[in-house]
């Protein structure tokens, strides 16, 4: 598989392969980052949706944010941005972003909503063809069969799913085994917390109970940290295999920065936020703190 990123953080050797594999390798005891080597970044807050559990609380009155920060032209060669909203389509200034940022070999990586994807289809596999972004992460809410053609033709592709959210017997009706998933944990923060209920509770419990199933029938499963949280994951696993797969806390090599408040922090649902500077050494320093 071919290697699209390679570069030393901290006391640690990152390899980040074509497929979206990510391999840590270090010589100590445990992985300490100089830097964050993924960033969830949020560029704008507007979306037509208005999905009743966003944490974001997004809107068709939601800003878009600044692309041309300072702290920007300081990320390390090599690390990913997982970029997202709101609806990111809708930045005006997306192309020229993505542009920029591949320019600085930047792994720029999406999240979008299944129904922006279609309404939307012909620009967002531009964006794949021409590596503007290179992994790209759908939230199903229509169960759309089309999804799957899509992921056989751009298998980079992720399906995103909220607990307590997915019905997984349509969703397993519409996928094969050689799907990728992202099991996200429910967020009681923004329009999550008015939308939470018994029912979610339910269905958060109804899934631990068929973890092996969901498993063993999507080609890749990952998790989130509150998803590994909510479903005791490491429950189901063995010591070596939580060593191997298990990525770190939030905050030991990512971190959170909304362009559209200007702030940053440890995650999207941190209390405690702080203004963006203009190093992103510096920001990353305050989040390790």
């Amino acid at each position: 598989m071919k290697i699209i990123s390679e570069y030393d953080n901290g006391n640690y050797h990152i390899k980040l392969y074509e497929d979206g594999t990510k391999e840590k390798t270090t010589n100590d005891d445990k992985f300490v980052a100089s830097f964050p080597d993924s960033i969830d970044l949020k560029i704008t807050n507007y979306c037509d949706m208005s999905c009743p559990m966003c944490h974001e609380r997004s809107n068709i009155e939601g800003k878009h944010g600044n692309l041309k920060y300072k702290f920007l032209e300081t990320l390390p060669q090599g690390i990913e941005l997982a970029i997202g909203g709101g609806n990111p389509l809708a930045h005006p200034k997306l192309i020229e972003f993505l542009t920029r940022m591949k320019a600085k070999n930047i792994i720029c990586n999406m999240t979008i909503n299944e129904t922006h994807l279609f309404q939307n289809i012909y620009f967002v596999k531009s964006l794949l063809d021409k590596k503007l972004i290179y992994g790209l992460g759908v939230s199903i809410n229509k169960y759309n069969k089309e999804l799957i053609d899509f992921i056989n033709d751009y298998p980079n592709t992720i399906i995103h799913v909220i607990l307590g959210i997915v019905d997984w017997n349509k969703l397993i009706k519409i996928t094969d085994n050689k799907a990728k998933i992202l099991i996200l944990g429910y967020k009681k923060f923004g329009r999550g917390i008015s939308y939470f209920n018994e029912d979610i509770i339910k269905k958060i419990n109804d899934t631990e109970n068929i973890i092996e199933k969901i498993t063993s029938h999507f080609g890749v499963v990952g998790f989130d940290n509150l998803a590994l949280k909510q479903l005791h994951i490491k429950n189901h696993l063995s010591d070596d295999e939580w060593n191997k797969f298990y990525m770190g806390k939030d905050g030991e090599a990512t971190m959170y920065i909304n362009l559209v408040k200007e702030r940053y922090a440890v995650s999207s649902t941190s209390v405690v936020t702080y203004k963006i500077l203009d190093d992103i050494k510096d920001m990353f320093n305050n989040i390790r703190k």
